[in-house]
């Protein structure tokens, strides 16, 4: 889809009126052009949130009538106060994912995709430049959304530890970024206690991925360093789901997804900060060499840890991550999961779960999220809840062991035990967000949950 600025008209386009007083959005034929009529909120009652969903509902609304060729008045669709800034990009976000479909495994029908062509912006002469800068740069963001949404929607089969190697490798040569992976074998000479028995009873090897950014003005500032969980499908081990619990465990490896993508969109975008993505990849099968409940682990740090579950294998492999990623001597330590279901019990599907000690990195969080539609909500991580985790025959536990409350502090609280040393950390539990919602004008199955809220807070961090 191409986003065009211009204050030129053409026959071709379909036009967009928003208005508040019709009585629902239609198409309406016969006149001097074709137009769709949206209906809108109130002006006083427009949100930004409002904002991001009457965009994506226009591209709903276009390609349900098959039309190829739009245009939208910018000072109309932007007639709100409450808007805020920088809506150009947001514009362009929200029209690219809403144009998303996963169709890998479709054929093409006879009369081809519904997909839109063009959208004209018509906008005053004087507004264009910023304009069209700020659309370029949703462009950016918008594309590596959708390339997470593509890598997390991919099935088991076509998506194992190697294949999310090659996809990152294939990134990272687009974006001229380093990339270096560490095999089993390496992982065994690590002591990555975690990882080695999450994927030991895969038949695919394990793989832990290394993406390098330095667009610091100096290769000696201390890098962000972003983790993302990739189980690139999850059965639950020997505690094995029931059904239909596993129907979308291909999606496990969305925050691995989610940090090759950030840390792609940060170096398309030349950001001036070194970055360095880490992606422990693996499979959690059932098989005569799995772990098992009641397994005492080594971590890489020689913490030793009993295994109380073994769908709680996500924060094993994060744990033993965070613990390589003390080798670059981080500023900012971020990891991205679809963790807990807990996370999900408790924020429904609305909301990424943050946990940090850092109050003013949990506000920018906070603030990032509100800028970009990618919502979050802070969750407690206080000392109380270190006791929770507190091993029988061993240091900790991978769950909670003194009662069934609080699942995704309690993990939470397993990973702080792990990153306690770095000035600030940060877990984001995506499991709430991680599939599009009923009524959010997304294609269903993976969001591309905290690739915009990530590469705001880092632009402007």
């Amino acid at each position: 889809m191409k986003i065009i600025v211009s204050d030129k008209k053409s026959k071709n386009e379909v036009k967009i009126i928003f208005s508040q007083d019709v009585d629902s959005t239609c198409l309406i034929t016969g006149g001097k052009e074709d137009v769709i009529m949206m209906k809108t909120e109130k002006v006083d009652k427009m949100t930004r949130r409002k904002w991001y969903l009457l965009v994506r509902e226009m591209i709903k609304e276009v390609r349900k009538h098959k039309i190829e060729s739009v245009r939208v008045i910018w000072s109309e669709i932007t007639a709100y106060e409450e808007l805020g800034e920088n809506l150009g990009q947001a514009f362009a976000e929200n029209v690219i994912m809403a144009n998303y479909e996963f169709r890998r495994y479709k054929k093409k029908p006879k009369e081809g995709w519904k997909d839109i062509k063009k959208i004209v912006i018509d906008a005053k002469k004087q507004d264009q430049l910023k304009l069209k800068k700020s659309i370029k740069k949703g462009l950016v963001i918008a594309k590596y959304v959708n390339i997470c949404r593509d890598l997390s929607n991919t099935p088991g089969n076509d998506m194992t530890p190697k294949i999310l190697v090659s996809e990152a490798k294939k990134m990272a040569k687009e974006v001229g970024i380093g990339v270096s992976v560490l095999g089993e074998k390496q992982i065994k000479l690590k002591k990555m206690g975690g990882l080695i028995a999450v994927g030991q009873g895969s038949a695919n090897e394990s793989q832990f991925i290394i993406m390098t950014y330095n667009g610091a003005d100096k290769k000696s500032d201390k890098p962000i360093v972003l983790i993302g969980k990739g189980v690139t499908f999850d059965t639950g081990g020997v505690d094995t789901k029931p059904h239909p619990y596993a129907l979308d465990m291909m999606m496990d490896m969305s925050g691995g997804a989610a940090v090759i993508s950030v840390i792609s969109a940060l170096a398309k975008l030349k950001v001036k900060k070194n970055i360095i993505a880490l992606v422990p990849a693996v499979e959690n099968m059932p098989d005569g060499k799995s772990f098992k409940p009641g397994d005492v682990l080594t971590m890489m740090d020689n913490t030793t840890v009993e295994v109380g579950h073994t769908d709680a294998e996500g924060r094993l492999i994060l744990a033993d991550a965070i613990t390589y990623a003390k080798i670059y001597k981080p500023d900012i330590v971020i990891d991205v999961a679809t963790l807990t279901g807990a996370s999900l019990m408790a924020l429904g599907e609305r909301a990424t779960a943050v946990f940090t000690r850092d109050n003013k990195l949990a506000k920018k969080t906070i603030l990032s999220g509100e800028k970009t539609g990618d919502f979050v909500w802070r969750l407690p991580l206080w000392e109380e809840y270190e006791s929770e985790i507190k091993g029988n025959v061993a240091e900790i536990s991978n769950i909670g062991t003194k009662n069934n409350y609080g699942g995704a502090i309690t993990a939470a609280i397993f990973l702080h035990h792990f990153a306690k040393d770095f000035r600030s950390w940060m877990h984001l539990d995506i499991a709430p967000t991680m599939t599009s919602v009923f009524d959010e004008y997304l294609a269903k199955g993976a969001k591309g949950s905290s690739v915009r809220l990530l590469v705001d807070l880092l632009c402007d961090e």
